[in-house]
Order: C-alpha cells, then structure tokens, then sequence
C-alpha cells in the first residue's frame, strides 16, 4: 500500500474542465479509471448550460452522476454558465487575438459587471436547487476582465483560478498553479504538447503543486488520452492527490468551510426528478 505523506509533501490537482450533459459520456469511462486507480478524486468545473444546448437542469441522469461524485469526495466548481463568448465581437487586434483564434469560447472575456453577476447567480441558483456544494469560479477559457473578475469576485465564491494561479477570496491571495494543459484538435498540436508538458515536468519537479487541466476533446484521441493517463499514475507514485478546495485549505491552513449551498435549497424545487 502506498505510503499516505504528510501535508508539507508534493501534490498534484486533476482538474475536468467543460463538464456537462454533452461530454459526460467522454468523462464517465476515464473517472471510472481514475477511480480503480485508488485515491485520486477531481475538480469537476461544471457548465449549467453548455453552449447554451446542454442543460444540466434538463438530465437527471447528469444532475444523479454529479451528486455521487460530491458525495464521494470530488469537488464542482462553476465554470461560467454557457461557455461561449456571447458578447459584442471584438474590433481591436489585441482582443480579436484573445477572443477569436485563441479560443470562442471566453465567456466572461468581455462581459460587464451586471451580466457577469447574473450569469453567476443564475449558475449559483442550479447548485442551490440540486443541493451541490461550489466554492470555487474558473472562467470559460481561463478569461476575464476587470468588469467580470469584479462580479466574480463578489460572487461569494472562495477562489478563483487562471491559467497560472488560484486567488483566495475575497482579499485575493495569489498562489502559482503551475499548469499542464493539451490542445487536442488536430494530431500536430498533440505532439507538440505531450512533448512540451514533458518539459513542463521536468521544470516543475520541485513544485508544490501542480495543475492538470484535461477537457473533453483530449479524450477523443487515444494519444492525449494515453498521455495524460500516464502523468497521472506518474505523479500518483510520489505525489498527494487533491482538489482544489482542499489545497486552498491547506495554503490558508484552516479546516474546511464550505457554502452551505443544500442548506438553502429552493423549496419550490424539490430536488431533481
């Protein structure tokens, strides 16, 4: 049996970004794996409404899938509430960069105060109707401006991350999350960061922690997903394996202290059906 190492060792953070009705079936067989595996648990970032096709509200088998995860030790985050960038397109060549060939879908890239709060309590409301704890916010595509970092940060959340750090809210503390990330749509950009995550490996050796952020499409593809099964039982053989919530816990060094999101459930709900 693998030794259980104290709290001043090594971690890493498996984190599942996009999870929602539409790439449940990718994710179900590889959390099946992470399980049998043993003592691995994820960071789910949940979508209430993924591109605005895939409710989370309208699939009780999801909603089902989420809660048992919950209850078996994973952590759901919110993760923006459609994951698309829905807002006016960009004019300058800076932000049609950001916005357009790095990626569409930046959903709080460009959004205002106001529709950045209500986008964020209308995915709060989900997580109070079905009963699920959140305390922590990743923007679609890891993007935000002042505007819509503001609204996150009175969102009630506990952190929020980037694609570099996790901010302890509300004051903003700022922890390094050195970060391995795939881009899995074509089979050139595969190789090119299986070999440059290696090196991100190697560089982040002596790191305290370390972030994998797998999505939807690496799984689609047997490299990306044979490289990211095989950094996972790499670091699992020297390192701790923990949700985000847990390492903000450990980094501020005090027990855990959750929103009492099923504590407020809408009465009017009465759980998913």
């Amino acid at each position: 049996m693998k030794a259980v190492p104290d709290r001043r060792s090594p971690a890493f953070i498996v984190s599942l970004h996009d999870v929602s009705p539409a790439s449940w079936p990718l994710y179900r067989d590889f959390i099946d794996w992470l399980d049998r595996r043993g003592g691995i648990r994820s960071s789910l970032l949940v979508v209430p409404d993924f591109h605005r096709r895939a409710p989370a509200r309208g699939d009780a088998a999801f909603c089902r899938a989420l809660d048992e995860r919950q209850r078996l030790g994973d952590e759901l985050v919110l993760h923006g509430y459609t994951h698309t960038d829905e807002a006016p397109p960009p004019r300058f060549p800076g932000e049609i960069l950001r916005r357009r060939i790095l990626t569409h879908e930046g959903e709080f890239a460009a959004l205002d105060w106001e529709e950045s709060t209500r986008r964020i309590q209308a995915g709060l409301a989900l997580c109070r109707e079905f009963g699920w704890h959140v305390e922590g916010f990743v923007p679609p595509g890891w993007m935000s401006n002042p505007h819509s970092e503001r609204a996150i940060d009175e969102g009630g959340f506990r952190y929020r991350t980037d694609s570099q750090a996790l901010y302890a809210l509300p004051e903003g503390r700022r922890f390094e999350m050195p970060t391995l990330v795939m881009s899995s749509r074509s089979a050139w950009r595969r190789r090119l960061f299986a070999a440059l995550n290696r090196r991100r490996l190697n560089r982040y050796r002596d790191a305290a922690m370390i972030r994998l952020a797998l999505h939807p499409v690496d799984l689609r593809h047997d490299s990306s997903k044979r490289f990211w099964i095989s950094t996972i039982e790499q670091l699992h053989d020297t390192r701790r394996s923990l949700t985000k919530r847990q390492w903000l816990d450990e980094l501020l060094d005090h027990a855990p202290l959750s929103i009492p999101w099923d504590t407020h459930r809408n009465a009017d709900a009465g759980g998913h059906q």
